[in-house]
Order: structure tokens, then sequence, then C-alpha cells
């Protein structure tokens, strides 16, 4: 299987997990919207929401660095420029949900 087949299938599988995952999180977000900040942070604390909050995190980067990369590959000709925002991109995607999933792990009320 080539690298362009193996991209699709992630980003397919991605997308799979992805529906329920923003399910959860949207009627969650709704829930706690209007609530006050203790009950918030009550939310994001316990442990089923850091879960899936963390999962939720981790396949939405890895489906957009799969999208962008695509689009790198399809506008940008310079290969130097491509490898570069490819590593860049890469490097934020783990970056950003690492240190979003520590802030929400060292949570406590």
């Amino acid at each position: 299987m080539n690298n362009v087949t193996k991209k699709w299938i992630l980003l397919k599988i991605s997308t799979f997990i992805l529906i329920p995952l923003m399910t959860w999180f949207i009627i969650n977000l709704v829930n706690i919207y209007d609530k006050e900040y203790v009950e918030v942070l009550k939310f994001f604390s316990s442990q089923p929401s850091k879960f899936f909050v963390s999962a939720l995190l981790i396949i939405a980067f890895l489906h957009s660095v799969l999208s962008i990369g695509e689009i790198f590959e399809d506008y940008i000709h310079n290969k130097k420029i491509k490898n570069v925002a490819n590593k860049a991109l890469r490097i934020f995607a783990i970056i950003i949900p690492l240190i979003t999933i520590i802030i929400i792990f060292n949570l406590s009320i």
C-alpha cells in the first residue's frame, strides 16, 4: 500500500472517529455554556471528560495535519518550502494538543 493510500485511509478513519467525539463535545458544551466557572472546571476535571477531550484533540489535530498536508502538496511547488511547512505543521500538531492535554490533566477543583 503506498503512502497516499495510507493517508486517505487515515483521513477516513479519523473522520469516522471525530463524528461521535464532536457530537459528545457539542452536547456537553451546550450543557456547560451558561454554568459557573466551578461547574465547568468540574466537568473538565472528571475522568471521562479528560479522556474524551484528549482523544478529540489528538484525532482532530491528526485529521487537520492530513488535510492541510494535502493542501501543501497541491499548492506549494517548491520542495524545500513544502518540507518546511509540513514539518512545522507536524510540530505544532504535536505541541499544541500535548500542552492542552497536560493542562487538562492538571486541572483540579
